[in-house]
This record gives structure tokens, C-alpha cells and sequence, in this order.
């Protein structure tokens, strides 16, 4: 009730709607040097914490003034030197920063919140999911340590922006997505925006895409409760996988090697994902 009672206030209070999202909003993802869970996991309480959210945004958005083209590159320049160069954060390599800079994370959000596309947060996407915050993009992206060459796979397409970002990396990219309707709106911004070597599939992440398979890479962006058999099954040899595992108040970031009939595995990071979801 409490947070209820202050967005109310705050249809009072005008202006005050960044301070509340920013009070909030961290406990749907999490950076290098700060971890704040809810205590309430369920989907009914998720959708109630997306849903203040977009009364914050939409609060916000009528008290700023439109974003321009300009606003928003140099909203991008500063996501790249203050979210992922800072110390604590130091995402170091090169292209990934590049690619961070160059990538236009405005395109992968709603028209509403689409302002705020560079803050140091997740958004709603809508049907319960969220574009990870910047600093989560890169770190798991340098973690996977994508090449020219390799053949992704990304279980979780969201909005899309994970795949663009590969895209620009690698060869090519075959991402899966559940949800249909994100996965057919994905798919027409990342075509409308130029990458052509992304792939869509709409179903169910956990069977992976075992059509296009070795992959050389796989990254996922949902927590399974385990690491899923099929996926380690299409990692070539020697392919790496970055995955978030564990239950909504206890997910740790790993990354995995293949060597033949082992996986080596390796935490990197306490994360917060939405849970991976299953075809029935």
C-alpha cells in the first residue's frame, strides 16, 4: 500500500514521477555494486511494479520536453562513458563499446517511455518484460566475447535491442521469443533498422532453434531454475554461454565453456532476470 500511496502523491506532486521509478525500478535488475530484490515475486506483484512504472514515465513525459534526435545521441554518449566505462562498471572492450554507442536503444522501447531510453534502468516493454538496463547489455555481451565469425543464438529476443547489439558483432544471430507479439515487433524494427542478419523465432527458448544448430555463442536473457540441456547440446565444441539461473530472489549470471562432454561454469554476477517462460 505504501507504494500506492505515493503514486498517488505523485499525480499530485508534478515532476515527481523520475524520483519514484528511480526508487522502484531497481529491483527489476541489478548492476555490478548494488542488489535490491522486492520481496513479493509474483506475476501478480511484477505486473503491479511494470504497471507504477509506466505511471512514472508517462508522469515524467508530460512534464519534459520532447527528445530530439541530438538529445538522444548525446544520451548515448554519456550511457557509454558514465554506465559502462565508469570504475566499478569498466567495460573495456573496444567494439562492444562501439556498439553500444552506435546502437539506437530509443528504436527497442515504446513510444512512451522512449525518453528515457538511456537511463540506468530496465523498461517496460509490455506482457510482463523488460529491456535489460544498458550496463547488463554490455557486461553480458563482453562476457560471451562474440567474434566476426560466430553464429549466435539468443534465447529471449524482448525487444530486440540484445540481438542488435550482437548483430553488429558477429556473422549472424538466431534469437527465440515466446511472446508472439514481441517477437513479430522485434523482428520489424530489427528488419526496419537495417540488421539483416538476425533471425527470429517465435517459441519456446528452453528447446533453443536445434535447425541452425552448432552455435558458437549462446546467450540467454530469462532465468530458467537449471541450465537447459538442449542449449548446452548446441553448443559446438569449445562454445561459450552466458544464462542467468535461480528463483526471482536468487539468480546468479553464469558463464559456461564446452569441452567435450563437460561445461565448465563460472558465476559472474548476482542478477535479476524475468523467468523464463515454457511452452505448454
Amino acid at each position: 500500500m505504501r507504494i500506492l500511496h505515493e503514486v498517488r502523491a505523485a499525480r499530485v506532486a508534478a515532476g515527481r514521477g523520475p524520483e519514484i521509478l528511480r526508487k522502484y525500478v531497481r529491483a527489476l535488475a541489478i548492476n555490478s555494486y548494488e542488489l535490491i530484490i522486492p520481496k513479493a515475486c509474483s506475476l501478480l506483484a511484477y505486473r503491479a511494479w511494470t504497471a507504477i512504472m509506466l505511471l512514472c514515465l508517462c508522469m515524467s513525459a508530460c512534464n519534459a520536453q520532447p527528445a530530439t534526435e541530438a538529445s538522444l545521441l548525446a544520451e548515448r554518449k554519456k550511457m557509454v562513458e558514465e554506465q559502462l566505462v565508469a570504475p566499478g562498471r569498466d567495460i573495456k572492450d573496444r567494439r562492444v563499446l562501439d556498439v553500444m554507442a552506435s546502437v539506437p536503444r530509443q528504436e527497442f522501447v515504446p513510444e512512451a517511455v522512449r525518453r528515457f531510453a538511456y537511463w540506468d534502468e530496465p523498461l517496460p516493454i509490455g506482457y510482463g518484460q523488460t529491456i535489460s538496463q544498458p550496463f547488463i547489455v554490455a557486461f553480458m555481451t563482453e562476457q560471451l566475447n562474440p567474434k566476426p565469425t560466430d553464429r549466435v543464438l539468443e534465447i529471449g529476443t524482448g525487444s530486440g535491442y540484445q540481438a542488435a547489439v550482437l548483430s553488429r558483432l558477429v556473422a549472424e544471430v538466431f534469437t527465440v521469443e515466446i511472446i508472439e507479439p514481441l517477437a513479430k515487433q522485434a523482428e520489424s524494427d530489427l528488419k526496419r533498422l537495417g540488421y539483416d542478419n538476425v533471425k527470429v523465432l517465435a517459441g519456446d527458448g528452453y528447446q533453443g532453434w536445434p535447425e541452425h544448430a552448432p552455435f558458437d555463442a549462446i546467450i540467454v536473457t530469462c532465468a530458467p531454475d537449471h541450465i537447459p540441456k538442449p542449449l548446452v547440446d548446441q553448443l559446438r565444441e569449445g562454445g561459450r554461454m552466458i544464462i542467468p539461473v535461480g528463483p526471482p530472489d536468487n539468480q546468479q549470471l553464469f558463464l559456461l565453456q564446452k569441452h567435450g562432454s563437460k561445461v565448465e561454469q563460472r558465476a559472474t554476477l548476482p542478477v535479476r532476470f524475468v523467468l523464463m517462460q515454457r511452452a505448454h
